[in-house]
């Protein structure tokens, strides 16, 4: 880690449309995509942390506490639910029996069993879980976001640390932004207050899609109508490759590229806010020469045995391309495993659960602790993986399924110095409120702040130079 940080800017990415190098244009992502460099004020003190990055992932809807990490098979019918219970590696610990690959590895990971808010609301539990703080922000809006929305986790990790290698961005979010199938914007995710500009930066590899959900093609679904497939949606990762004509070699010659570049801004205009055009070249010509920056984004093209490990879909390329950008030293990358809030199994939810979200997860999630702990990485890399609620103890009467409830949810954490085969806190006899070890998300926070390195006393700056807390909670030492 760096003795001191800059504060770091990220231009604002207003479209999804990623421009890519060798069609519409020379500079792959856009000029939108890599960070702007300010010099360092020296306010902020970044100190070695247990993790050099940290991947956050995100189950935007609600994962099920009781069908995960939580089940409650002494529960009475109504609560308890269709699933068994399996043992794990560890002695005492039993999870879902849709997730047997983790069940195998538990030695490797820790559950938290009493992360609570008090929100049924996604756009409110949203808010609450991404920025790490529980209260709502004054000019709240749960059907936009606001510009005094509290900043995200992600957006705070990304201002005052600074990216390891590559000129890449210190926080990174993927395959797309959290988008209602309504079209609404769920706020929580951006830089709020801090401004658009620290907003993280989204990789969209993943289309808006707003009649299907899930890990496509494999697990794709709908709610009511179950497992489908639609033919147009395709995951795409950035493009690096450079233009037919223009070498490495001569990509590296600085006039010629950017005469190359000056003679396609007409093309830009209509893909990218050109606003931080010119100060942003050096990391663009960075992104287009690393090869190990390319690789990270590749990962459609990887071996295919590689491919087959994590799985074949949105949530497999999805935590293979994480692993990569922490490799090649992206500090937060919150993966966003599923479009439109697919965890909220109001309905049809255990075949749904059973046959399309818990396969690629356990599957995706297990890989990516292999491919950590086979590198070396896993120690220096903290997992976060947590919804903005947990779901209801009573199962509804409609089509099976449980509703929202941000009472209690379990989270999941590995690396980073976590103690594998350890449990925190626990629920209620039915999983309904936290019994022991109450946490909050300003200690899920606190606790990623903290791997980090970023110390308590640490803040960011607005843009009249105003200090703004970072830590609102203790980390959570139990993990550990």
């Amino acid at each position: 880690m760096h003795d001191t940080t800059p504060s770091v800017q990220h231009p604002q990415f207003n479209r999804r449309t990623m421009l890519q190098a060798g069609s519409a244009g020379i500079l792959g992502l856009g000029m939108n995509h890599v960070r702007d460099l300010q010099a360092a004020d020296g306010s902020s003190s970044i100190k070695s942390g247990r993790a050099k990055s940290v991947i956050l992932v995100f189950l935007s809807g609600g994962l099920t506490q009781h069908e995960s990490f939580d089940p409650k098979p002494n529960a009475p019918n109504g609560i308890r639910g269709e699933f068994n219970p399996i043992s794990t590696k560890t002695p005492g610990l039993q999870i879902c029996e849709h997730l047997p690959m983790l069940a195998q590895r538990s030695n490797k990971w820790a559950v938290l069993r009493s992360l609570t808010t008090p929100y049924n609301e996604h756009s409110q539990g949203h808010m609450a879980i991404l920025s790490g703080r529980t209260p709502l922000p004054p000019t709240f809006n749960g059907s936009k976001p606001m510009p005094e929305d509290w900043p995200s986790i992600a957006s705070i990790v990304g201002d005052v640390t600074e990216s390891r290698t590559n000129n890449l961005p210190p926080a990174v979010a993927l395959p797309e932004r959290l988008i209602h199938r309504t079209t609404r914007v769920i706020p929580g995710q951006f830089g709020g207050m801090m401004g658009s500009h620290r907003d993280p930066w989204f990789i969209a590899a993943s289309p808006f899609n707003s009649t299907s959900y899930g890990a496509y093609p494999e697990y794709e679904f709908h709610f009511t109508r179950g497992r489908e497939r639609n033919d147009k949606l395709a995951f795409q990762a950035p493009n690096l490759s450079l233009p037919e004509g223009l070498s490495r070699q001569r990509l590296n010659n600085r006039g010629l590229l950017l005469r190359t570049i000056e003679s396609q801004r007409r093309h830009l205009d209509q893909f990218v806010d050109t606003q931080n055009f010119s100060r942003s070249r050096k990391g663009a010509i960075s992104l287009l020469t690393d090869e190990k920056v390319q690789h990270a984004f590749d990962v459609t093209r990887a071996d295919p045995k590689i491919q087959e490990r994590y799985g074949k879909n949105a949530f497999g390329w999805s935590l293979l391309m994480a692993k990569r950008l922490v490799e090649v030293g992206v500090n937060l990358v919150q993966v966003n495993l599923g479009n439109n809030e697919t965890w909220d199994t109001h309905d049809n939810a255990f075949p749904l659960l059973k046959d399309c979200l818990l396969p690629p997860t356990d599957r995706g999630l297990s890989a990516l602790l292999d491919d950590l702990d086979e590198s070396g990485m896993l120690d220096e890399t903290l997992i976060v993986m947590l919804g903005e609620m947990g779901r209801t103890p009573k199962i509804n009467a409609k089509l099976p399924g449980r509703d929202h409830w941000g009472a209690v949810q379990s989270v999941f954490f590995a690396g980073g110095g976590v103690r594998g085969g350890n449990v925190v806190g626990s629920s209620d006899e039915i999983g309904a409120y936290p019994a022991t070890m109450v946490q909050r998300p300003e200690n899920v926070a606190a606790t990623i702040y903290d791997s980090l390195g970023i110390p308590d006393t640490a803040s960011w700056k607005d843009e009249l130079n105003r200090p703004h807390h970072i830590y609102f909670g203790e980390p959570i030492h139990a993990l550990l």
